[in-house]
């Protein structure tokens, strides 16, 4: 596989003022607006030493919640404070992003020293709706703000947000193409480890489906099928449930009401299709669970509807699902089984994640559910890969092109050009 982004190995950086945009966008607990998990800030560390043993003063632009996950939209002095004590030196903040308190900081960066700017998502052309609402190319991007005060300040720029590749703005896709340009090390990892799964993978190669955001799994579903990436395709959480109705389950009126509610019923006809042109590539639940007299109850589909919601699987489904991981050689998974948050339905979810940790299949997961559930209930040194994207890695699968690759890739063209 070639891969073509500029590495870091070889590049002389001292003295050199590097831009780094990682991606250490956390989850933070609703009421204390405390980060709750740093998976993605403990990853940053390896590019920041190296570039730090390369001599080079750093800057990072990052961002932090957005205006569709506005709950989690604080600024970085949090993540400024867990960098200081994961590289064992300060690590200062400013609470600007482009404006003269930023300049004159990076202005007077010296070697060896780290500081993170304002938090991204404070800036109009950073925000998701931006993004859909205004279309820009990268090179108009070029004439924004913040590239246009930050580009002239440095030497360099370095990207290590795989998790953020899917989007184009300002930050993931511009300074390429003014700046000389690598990707870090860890944009490479994500990059080679879903690269691996959609067209190496050894068979058999199992999917493994779930979660509520049911429109990442069936942009994936199609494009894995259909080129042979996926022997199979295990559903759960609502997907299982939307397969189980299309399949001619009476799944209940109070499922079908929070499908309806959900907008989610327009899932129903691709599911058909899906099992009509794959069969027998895509299994349902078998079983599942259910809340009867304030506890956890089970009952198998063939015996559904019943006057209640189903928020997790049950034990046969597991067993049938555990036979099969237990056999394969490559697995993904994205999304957890079922509404493993609730004590009486965190089974499924439980289950599945150590079959997939016990299984001796190459493993691959990502998301931000995903991690949360199975940080819960295995150690994540038993799965092969951890990505840390979701929307991102989602996309990869599905086959589409993503904007930060594209950036890097034109970058790689032109500096080796020169």
């Amino acid at each position: 596989m070639e891969v073509k982004m500029r590495s870091l190995e070889g590049i002389d950086l001292r003295g050199k003022k590097v831009l780094l945009r990682p991606d250490i966008n956390s989850p933070v607990d609703p009421v204390t607006k405390k980060i709750v998990n740093d998976n993605r800030i403990v990853k940053t560390i390896p590019v920041i030493k190296d570039l730090l043993d390369k001599g080079a003063g750093i800057a990072i632009i990052a961002h932090q919640g957005d205006t569709l996950d506005y709950q989690n939209l604080v600024d970085l002095h949090e993540h400024a404070e867990r960098l200081s004590d994961l590289l064992g030196q300060p690590v200062e903040y400013i609470d600007d992003v482009c404006g003269p308190a930023a300049i004159a900081r990076v202005e007077a960066l010296k070697a060896g020293e780290v500081v993170i700017l304002g938090n991204l998502r404070y800036l109009t052309e950073e925000v998701s709706t931006f993004e859909k609402d205004v279309k820009q190319t990268a090179e108009e991007y070029t004439h924004c703000w913040e590239v246009r005060k930050l580009a002239p300040l440095f030497d360099f720029y370095v990207n290590e947000a795989f998790s953020a590749a899917h989007r184009n703005s300002p930050s993931m896709v511009a300074f390429q193409e003014l700046l000389p340009t690598a990707a870090g090390p860890l944009l490479f990892k994500e990059y080679e480890a879903l690269y691996n799964v959609l067209h190496n993978a050894e068979k058999p190669c199992v999917f493994v489906l779930g979660g509520a955001k049911i429109s990442d799994a069936y942009g994936m579903m199609r494009p894995v099928l259909e080129n042979g990436t996926a022997d199979a395709i295990l559903t759960t959480g609502v997907t299982g449930l939307v397969m189980l109705y299309a399949s001619g389950v009476n799944v209940g009126e109070k499922t079908l009401k929070f499908l309806k509610d959900k907008d989610l019923l327009g899932f129903v006809e691709d599911s058909k299709r899906f099992l009509s042109e794959f069969p027998g590539k895509i299994y349902m639940p078998c079983d599942v669970a259910y809340e009867k007299d304030g506890e956890r109850a089970e009952i198998d589909v063939a015996d559904m509807p019943i006057d209640s919601l189903y928020p997790d699987i049950g034990p046969k489904t597991v067993a049938a699902y555990k036979e099969i991981l237990d056999n394969a050689k490559t697995v993904f998974a994205n999304g957890p089984a079922g509404v493993y948050e609730n004590p009486m339905f965190e089974y499924g979810t439980r289950e599945i994640w150590k079959a997939i940790a016990e299984s001796p299949a190459y493993s691959v997961i990502g998301g931000g559910d995903t991690i949360s559930s199975a940080t819960k209930f295995i150690d994540l040194n038993d799965i092969s890969y951890v990505c840390t994207g979701g929307g991102a890695m989602v996309r990869f699968m599905s086959g589409k092109k993503m904007p930060l690759i594209t950036a890097m890739e034109k970058a790689y063209e032109r500096d080796k050009a020169k």
